[in-house]
């Protein structure tokens, strides 16, 4: 069976889409949602939803390219070319920070790999900054709601597990203290699912 996509994963997509190639797509969701999907899983989420980045990768049938006919001619000076280790203007040093579309804090943490290995949610460096590794199948969920609140306290680290029955009951409130109430909750829903399911394979 393939992978299920939530309500909010199918919008992160559509609204990510446009103008970027499907390996970065695929780098952004397994950041953003602390998955691993694969670059075909996604392509092809974008294929069944019709979803279209705008780039096909081929040239105009009437285009000709810029240097048709000019075989070894070099524009511009020496001094416009890139030169080994110089860096482009839109260059943002280790530490910079952004808010990606979701409202949620970026911070470069390297110079060097792919864009989900330079850029990081902040608020999972901050979490694991005092906590230690994220463990498999887990997320760290905001307790107020708000996906720039980056105090240590308001960071909770919860199953994935969790999150989706604190998403399907509507658990996660601005009320840092109901929030928690609604992962004791999650928690009660999951067991009783669980004795439901033991109950039907009796």
């Amino acid at each position: 069976m393939g992978y299920r996509y939530t309500p909010e994963q199918k919008a992160f997509i559509e609204r990510n889409v446009a103008g970027i190639g499907n390996k970065e797509l695929t780098e952004r969701f397994n950041a953003h949602f602390g998955l691993e999907l694969g670059v075909n899983q996604i392509k092809a989420f974008k294929h069944n939803h019709r979803f279209s980045s705008g780039l096909d990768g081929r040239f105009d049938k009437n285009h000709s390219p810029w240097n048709k006919g000019k075989k070894g001619v070099v524009t511009g000076g020496v001094e416009t070319q890139f030169k080994k280790g110089q860096r482009p203007l839109n260059y943002k040093p280790v530490g910079s920070e952004r808010i990606d579309r979701d409202g949620y804090v970026l911070i470069k943490v390297s110079d060097e790999g792919a864009w989900h290995e330079r850029w990081m949610h902040k608020h999972k460096v901050i979490w694991e900054r005092e906590h230690g590794p994220i463990p498999p199948g887990h997320v760290v969920l905001f307790a107020d709601g708000n996906t720039q609140n980056l105090t240590s306290e308001n960071l909770i680290l919860i199953t994935k597990a969790q999150l989706v029955r604190l998403n399907q009951n509507h658990l996660i409130s601005d009320n840092p203290e109901l929030t928690k109430t609604g992962i004791i909750i999650a928690d009660l829903y999951q067991k009783i699912g669980e004795r439901k399911k033991s109950a039907r394979v009796r």
